[in-house]
């Protein structure tokens, strides 16, 4: 018998509290590997590793029963659809969702109502592929089959697919994913469900395969959108292999200002002297992705910018999965003063990219625009009327007026009306506009006696005034001289 004073001393409830609280450390954890199911449940990327990693029988494994002692019991089984197997004895018994372990225990304890403690395992042979889902941001989601690589169940070379395996088959995630939260979900026995977050960013920048889950037959891969565009991110995204192919051709849409709004086909190429984007080049049979498909080829692509366009407040709109649009903002102005390449953002298939007008245009801006591959490396406008050289004259973007007139040889001095000229436009919208702009040789570039010209823009120099009066006395005059010199002949 227990000591009084222990005996009082053990009842306090706080040294029970205590006592119950040592007891419990020390009792062992129930395994994953014993075959417990776990509720559902969602998992941070630190402790990845806690995802069920046993394997579930279902329909297409092939198995072998053994019964021990009872080798007449003992057969080979093609698991059906439903997922019962008939035994000899104890007929249809269901193992659909169990483990080998499992099955094991449940086949046991039906041959235990006629063998004394029957001892039962159960090999796995040859497992059923991989069928998987795969949503959100890849290229093609859809139902999946994966093959196991290596040999058989029985084979410990076999290797079962991997997460990376399932989105590279889906064509890659897409440039619009948030490749940090990739959800895993993957059935529990028969009726639960675990949910794991699977960080592809921390595989890319540490190489730690932990995160490269091993798939099973039934998981579901959800690759969410980001709720904030990283550009950087976004570059090394599409540098791994788990992105769409960086050489498959891509739809993108262009407005705003540029010489040629519209959509482009958009492929990896290179690009010549002048930054004008080429056909891809090939090399021993191998396409060269010199030129990456990015903002500023489908600039060039579209006939580079017009001199109305604002550099620093483009607009990329991307269409996700999820029916929204992710809006990215691009300042080019900042790629070109400081080299920030991350501004020239990679494009995909369905982008459209918004080039915006400036509402007012630095004159020595517009200047250093012109000398970029933003812009085309020549424009060309009509000169036509009394100058030395009318008609078209090709010009460097952002040209001025003033610029114009003297490419066409200047005025012609005798008969041209060098006070004001028109100026005709054929405007984005399909409309034609005519100004007079007066003219100042010695003013710089401004929008009232010198403006930027646009490409296809017509300069209509005019007659002076006496140009026109002895025009019409030449006109006039003509029919009388001949006539006078009739009457000559016949000698009136």
């Amino acid at each position: 018998m227990l000591n009084r004073s222990l005996f009082k001393f053990l009842t306090q409830p706080v040294v029970g509290v205590a006592l119950l609280t040592a007891v419990n450390a020390a009792m062992p954890c129930i395994s994953l590997a014993q075959g417990q199911p776990l509720p559902p449940t969602t998992l941070s990327p630190t402790t990845q590793t806690q995802i069920d990693t046993n394997y579930s029988l279902g329909g297409g494994d092939r198995i072998r029963v053994n019964v021990f002692e009872v080798p007449e019991y003992t057969g080979e089984y093609q698991i059906p659809p439903g997922g019962a197997i008939n035994l000899p004895l104890i007929g249809s018994v269901s193992v659909l969702g169990l483990t080998t372990e499992q099955a094991a225990d449940e086949i046991a304890r039906r041959y235990a109502r006629f063998l004394k403690r029957p001892l039962i395992s159960i090999n796995l042979l040859s497992p059923r592929p991989i069928n998987v889902f795969v949503a959100g941001e890849v290229t093609r989601p859809g139902a999946y089959t994966l093959s196991l690589s290596g040999g058989a169940g029985d084979n410990p070379g076999v290797q079962y697919p991997t997460v990376l395996t399932a989105l590279t088959t889906a064509q890659g995630v897409t440039l619009a994913a948030d490749v940090t939260q990739v959800q895993l979900r993957r059935k529990i026995g028969r009726s639960s469900e675990q949910t794991v977050s699977v960080n592809l960013k921390e595989l890319i920048q540490t190489g730690r395969l932990s995160q490269d889950v091993t798939l099973r037959d039934g998981d579901t891969i959800v690759v969410p959108t980001a709720t904030n565009f990283n550009v950087a991110e976004s570059r090394n995204l599409f540098a791994s292999n788990f992105a769409a192919s960086q050489t498959t051709p891509r739809t993108v849409t262009i407005i705003g200002e540029v010489n040629r709004p519209g959509s482009y086909l958009v492929t990896p190429g290179n690009t010549d002297a002048q930054g004008n984007a080429t056909p891809n080049t090939v090399n021993s049979g191998t396409a060269n992705p010199a030129g990456l498909p990015n903002v500023t080829r489908v600039i060039q692509l579209a006939g580079g910018i017009t001199a109305q366009a604002d550099v620093r407040n483009l607009r990329l709109r991307r269409p996700t999965r999820s029916g929204s649009e992710q809006a990215i903002d691009i300042n080019l102005w900042q790629l070109l003063q400081s080299g920030d390449a991350n501004q020239d953002i990679i494009v995909q298939d369905g982008d459209t990219i918004v080039i915006p007008t400036a509402t007012e245009i630095n004159p020595a801006e517009a200047t250093q625009l012109a000398t970029t591959t933003l812009s085309p490396t020549r424009i060309q406008v009509g000169v036509v009327g009394e100058v030395k050289r009318p008609g078209l004259t090709d010009v460097q973007p952002n040209s001025s007026l003033n610029q114009a007139i003297l490419a066409a040889g200047g005025f012609n001095d005798a008969r041209a009306s060098s006070s004001a000229v028109d100026l005709i436009r054929l405007n984005p919208n399909g409309s034609v506009t005519k100004r007079i702009v007066k003219v100042d040789f010695s003013a710089g570039i401004n929008e009232q006696t010198n403006p930027i010209l646009r490409n296809n823009d017509v300069v209509v120099v005019n007659r002076s005034g006496s140009a026109k009066t002895g025009d019409t006395i030449s006109t006039i005059t003509g029919p009388l001289g001949i006539i006078f010199s009739l009457l000559n002949l016949v000698g009136l």
